[in-house]
């Protein structure tokens, strides 16, 4: 019984493949916005030093342009509110959002995109690019559009 539970199987099931190879493509991504000349040099200089992470590319991915209540954002983040005030608190002391009353609600606030985070979401958009083409290239046209159709069925 317990040579079943040894094998190799835990280190290439499909869960941690895929977690393997979205840290990988956020990774790429982070490094490609880092070398982007459009990227404000302060924030360039975090994303190098690894002190922009994938924690913040859910923010980066999940708020809306024209802006999200916290609640919203951490929801579709999949994480605690608590967690995503802390990432909004990064965010907003970097200059890439700002906390706003929202306007269809006066007791409520929103997180809304600066004009810096909107260069930051636009390099964003050309990273991820990027990546897909990166990624398109070492498997090829073929695999990438299965994957990608796979992928798009099984998370829907």
């Amino acid at each position: 019984m317990i040579e079943d539970l040894s094998g190799g199987w835990r280190q290439t099931h499909l869960g941690r493949l895929l977690g393997l190879a979205m840290r990988r493509f956020d990774e790429r991504v982070l490094v490609l916005m880092a070398s982007n000349v459009n990227v404000p040099l302060g924030l360039s200089h975090l994303a190098a030093r690894g002190q922009v992470g994938a924690a913040h590319i859910h923010i980066t991915r999940h708020l809306a342009v024209e802006g999200s209540r916290l609640t919203d954002l951490a929801r579709a983040a999949g994480m605690s509110k608590q967690a995503m005030g802390n990432l909004v608190d990064q965010c907003e002391a970097w200059g890439l959002v700002i906390r706003e009353p929202d306007p269809r609600d006066a007791r409520a606030r929103q997180v809304c995109f600066t004009p810096v985070g909107l260069a930051w979401l636009a390099a964003f958009r050309e990273a991820v690019n990027q990546a897909e083409r990166e990624f398109r290239s070492a498997v090829g046209d073929e695999v990438a559009t299965v994957v990608a159709l796979g992928l798009e069925a099984y998370a829907s």
